[in-house]
């Protein structure tokens, strides 16, 4: 079976830290693009972030550059997803996804895991 396993979700305080990881089961991330969505209540779900299959490449949304930082250890067919400086607009909940390109587009993303609580609050 071909699953995608999101954690390390949790609540935090603004100004806080966590780190989401997304591993997979049942199929190897080695090839495969990996993106983080998020989906905040009564909001359309959005890309946070993608890296490539190498992991030479990166993007992130405008609204998490220089905060959040992914990335990938294909030994251990996982990617992270290390968030900082948390603020309340983050609370949502993060899915990861796997698919053939880097890229914001979910049309992309073949394999989706089934989501992580993030809330920050104090």
């Amino acid at each position: 079976q071909l699953q995608l396993v999101e954690s390390g979700g949790g609540l935090v305080q603004p100004g806080g830290s966590l780190r989401l990881s997304c591993a997979a089961s049942g199929f190897t991330l080695d090839y495969n693009a990996i993106g983080w969505f998020r989906q905040a209540p009564g909001k359309e779900r959005e890309g946070v972030s993608c890296i490539s299959s190498s992991g030479r490449s990166t993007d992130y949304a405008d609204s998490v550059k220089g905060r959040f930082t992914i990335s990938r250890d294909n030994a251990k067919n996982t990617v992270y997803l290390q968030m900082n400086s948390l603020k309340p607009e983050d609370t949502a909940v993060y899915y990861c996804a796997a698919g053939g390109d880097c890229t914001s587009d979910e049309a992309w993303y073949d394999y989706w895991g089934q989501g992580t609580q993030v809330t920050v609050s104090s």
